[in-house]
């Protein structure tokens, strides 16, 4: 009943004009019942009675109702569909609207092709219902109710006959309805799951092409195919079980019409005239009655896809926004994490998570896959609660923080690249409301974005495909970084943003983020050249801090992060003991030249190499530049 009501609501949005479409009907039906009496007046009167006098008037009449009832028949026609237009527009901008509202959790449990099946077809049906369901079913219920009064007033005897079949019916009607809507459930949870396999199989096609898993894919799909025309089968038995019946029973009322009719006509109990116009009245019950099995039909498919789209409805947020907002006293991207734990579907995913990142400092997280990284950076936006413990971001729990404006601080490069079908240029501005042309020029200059860019055929306006078809990884990734570096914003978050660049142009970004004092940092990365220059780097295992430090700190402990360095660098450079103290360090490549950590041939623009400096400003042989000793970045 709550799916009505939300419906009802819609439709309440529109009343004047539903109002309006209703009286327009009610016009046309009352209209309509005029042709029976001018029927039985041209027989009775003009044909049997011989009153030829009354033919052109009568004829100009009939003149004139044919042409108010095709005004009125349109009007009533557009009226419906403009207000059923406008309320099916509103149901599927709220439903999307309620979407956009949801919490990442909901998505990560639901399917893409299920919410496509909700926005459109579901609207769809309940869009039918609204526009020829309604109009339909009270036409219908106007026409039995004044043609049954009409009918009884002529002859109560005739009328009596032919009503009595009416109950009948609307039995086969009641028990049609219970079965379609059942059938009509497991139906629109077919369509949704078909939905989801096309949707997932054009979207990776190249993948399933590149594996030559075409005909896996195709059976797969056949299978669901199957199912789909099951259903729909299954669907078409009940209704051919139930639509006969109706037929029969509404042609025999109209039998029962024409034989006791013409019983009364020879027993001349009622005129000719009188059963022509009966006949006429009739028909206007029988065509309901035929209606009914469509209109059950209509409207056990829409309350199907009312029950589907109430159930998103009913879905809440787990992330909202407090009911008395707390803004931080200054922004400055100051994030504390104090003794967090988060808990994902019951299951433990991060344990007392502690660290500090100091405004304008960058910290760096490295792991295993699946050790909690992302989750860490996950909880500062507020993507999720944690469980126990409090992040802050300027001395304020998220928590309590406004949910726009908490994330109108934070720019993200998420871990899945993700562009949209339109220019270059609107996806980097998208994190915007508005952005100067140099801030963009700038942007796309420091992601190195205008190296490819400008050398397409409209340069910044050309149109990507979908998800950045037709570009490469890298050239992917560098717009998502353009994204976030055109942000205005304290603090940044890259999760594994650089993983698809080559090692010079992770360098150049890594130097345009560093440029960024003001902004605190935080990178997830597998790789050690993306991490080493961070004020801190912390080491998530099974969910818990396992090292923390800086890069020299971390290789004094010969931990984990000791570990990664050596597996990276294998065949490339050597530690030795010096390393470790903080001497002159022995960093030398098998070669014989001398490296430092500069991963790259150097800045061919510039023409430093990696024998003379390394990526943090060493020279060539492990000495920090500004006076002190360096041990292998």
């Amino acid at each position: 009943m709550d799916h009505i009501k939300r419906l009802f609501k819609y439709i309440r949005k529109f009343a004047f004009r539903y109002i309006l479409a209703s009286l327009l009907l009610i016009t046309a039906v009352v209209l309509d019942m005029f042709y029976p009496r001018i029927s039985r007046t041209i027989i009775d009167d003009i044909i049997t009675g011989g009153r030829t006098d009354l033919l052109k008037p009568v004829l100009g009449m009939f003149a004139a109702l044919c042409l108010a009832r095709a005004v009125t028949g349109y009007l009533k026609e557009l009226s419906f569909d403009v207000a059923s237009i406008r309320a099916a527009a509103v149901i599927r901008e709220d439903l999307f609207k309620h979407i956009q509202s949801l919490s990442f959790s909901f998505f990560d449990r639901t399917n893409t092709g299920e919410l496509m099946s909700r926005i459109k077809e579901d609207v769809e049906h309940i869009w039918h219902v609204i526009c020829f369901g309604s109009m339909l079913l009270l036409e219908n219920i106007i026409y039995f109710t004044v043609a049954s009064a009409i009918l009884f007033s002529l002859n109560w005897k005739l009328a009596a006959a032919s009503v009595g079949i009416m109950p009948f019916i609307a039995f086969i009607a009641v028990k049609l309805e219970k079965k379609l809507h059942a059938s009509f459930a497991r139906l629109s949870d077919q369509r949704a799951l078909i939905n989801t396999t096309a949707q997932e199989n054009l979207t990776g096609v190249r993948l399933v092409k590149a594996f030559g898993r075409e005909k896996h894919e195709i059976c797969k799909f056949l299978g669901q195919n199957k199912e789909n025309l099951r259903l729909n089968v299954e669907q078409a038995d009940i209704i051919s079980k139930h639509y006969p019946k109706i037929e029969f029973l509404s042609n025999m009322a109209a039998a029962i019409i024409t034989t006791v009719g013409g019983i009364l006509v020879i027993g001349e109990e009622i005129s000719l005239g009188t059963l022509v116009a009966f006949s006429g009245y009739i028909f206007m019950l029988v065509w309901p009655m035929r209606m009914i099995g469509w209109l059950i039909n209509l409207f056990a498919e829409c309350r199907a896809s009312l029950e589907k789209i109430g159930k998103i409805f009913e879905e809440k947020p787990d992330i909202e926004n407090p009911e008395s907002p707390v803004s931080p006293v200054s922004r400055k991207g100051h994030v504390i994490f104090r003794d967090v734990c988060f808990e994902y579907g019951g299951i433990p995913v991060l344990k007392n998570i502690s660290f500090e990142a100091g405004p304008g400092s960058t910290v760096a997280l490295m792991g295993l896959t699946g050790s909690g990284k992302s989750s860490v950076i996950n909880l500062i936006p507020r993507y999720y609660d944690c469980s126990s413990g409090s992040v802050e971001v300027d001395g304020v729990d998220v928590k309590l923080q406004d949910l726009n404006e908490l994330r109108g601080r934070i720019s993200v490069v998420m871990q899945d690249t993700f562009l949209f079908s339109d220019t270059i240029r609107e996806n980097i501005k998208f994190g915007m409301d508005e952005i100067s042309d140099d801030d963009f020029h700038e942007a796309a200059r420091e992601s190195r974005v205008g190296e490819f860019a400008e050398n397409m055929p409209a340069g910044y306006d050309s149109v990507i495909g979908e998800r950045g078809i037709g570009l490469s990884g890298g050239q992917k990734q560098r717009i998502s970084i353009a994204r976030a570096l055109a942000r205005d914003c304290d603090i940044m978050i890259f999760d594994d943003a650089t993983s698809a660049l080559d090692m010079e142009t992770e360098h150049r970004i890594q130097e345009a983020v560093g440029k960024r004092e003001g902004v605190t940092k935080f990178i997830i990365a597998h790789r050690i050249s993306a991490v080493k220059n961070a004020d801190e780097i912390i080491i998530i295992e099974n969910g818990e801090i396992a090292e923390r430090g800086t890069h020299r700190e971390l290789l004094h402990k010969k931990g984990l992060y000791y570990k990664t360095y050596s597996e990276q660098y294998k065949g490339l450079v050597s530690i030795g003991d010096d390393d470790m103290t903080g001497h002159d360090s022995a960093v030398h490549e098998k070669t014989g030249h001398d490296m430092g950590l500069h991963e790259g041939a150097g800045d061919a623009s510039t023409g430093d190499t990696g024998a003379e400096h390394d990526s943090a400003g060493h020279d060539s042989a492990g000495r920090d530049n500004t006076g002190g000793d360096k041990i292998a970045d």
